[in-house]
């Protein structure tokens, strides 16, 4: 059994929230997120990575929520691509708790992929950081998980995130109350990308409304999208 300090009471409400969602946490993995806390903290007064900074909701809000994707998926040793990553969510707590995940990050500010550096030296931890647009990614159909924790409507997301999934691959977004909103926009996308929805886990973190929606990539996707992100935002499909 796990030995942890009682006197730390976020300790022990992360172990208990995740021993709900069948993950053993090892002493190791609770130091890499305390590191993980102290850095993002360190580098949110430099860059805004974050509007949350008091450290239970930092273990809530954004590392727990980011290990709720096991509620859908059940992680190995795929490769996974993180979209707009930002200060690293889902992408790094995934990789602190399954190590053996293949993970690539791409962002389009090099000041959020400069802390990310910093984060995974000091983690220890193996992780393909990409300073670009994705939508000028070249590695189309290549992997089996494309996650994208971003605020940007799922029609838009789509066309952004999905021509990355490899056939019978994933594409997991991780929405709020409002998804089903979203979802009544995104037929004819889903139709033209080739995905259907596979699964829609709701949960809630402190009252407030989550949701991971889990399309399933059906057929390749072609030379056409992505689009460039001015078209994708002009005309959606």
């Amino acid at each position: 059994m796990l030995k942890y300090n009682l006197g730390d009471v976020m300790n022990k409400e992360f172990i208990l929230l995740l021993q709900e969602i069948d993950i053993d946490i090892n002493s190791n993995q609770l130091k890499q997120f305390e590191k993980y806390f102290e850095l993002l903290v360190l580098w949110n007064e430099k860059i805004n990575l974050t509007a949350i900074t008091d450290k239970r909701e930092v273990y809530i809000k954004h590392f727990y929520d980011s290990l709720c994707l096991v509620k859908g998926i059940k992680f190995s040793n795929q490769t996974l691509l993180d979209v707009g990553s930002g200060a690293g969510f889902p992408s790094i707590p995934l990789k602190i708790i399954f190590p053996e995940l293949k993970i690539t990050v791409i962002d389009s500010l090099n000041k959020r992929i400069t802390f990310l550096k910093d984060l995974i030296d000091n983690l220890g931890i193996d992780i393909e950081l990409i300073h670009g647009r994705v939508e000028e990614y070249k590695r189309k159909n290549s992997f089996d998980i494309v996650t994208a924790r971003a605020v940007a409507n799922l029609r838009m997301l789509a066309e952004l995130c999905v021509p990355f999934v490899k056939k019978e691959g994933v594409f997991i977004s991780l929405k709020g109350p409002k998804y089903e909103d979203e979802l009544k926009t995104c037929t004819n996308a889903f139709k033209i990308l080739k995905v259907s929805i596979s699964e829609i886990n709701k949960y809630k973190i402190d009252n407030n409304q989550r949701v991971i929606i889990i399309l399933k990539k059906n057929e390749k996707t072609g030379k056409t999208y992505p689009r460039q992100f001015s078209k994708i935002k002009s005309k959606p499909l």
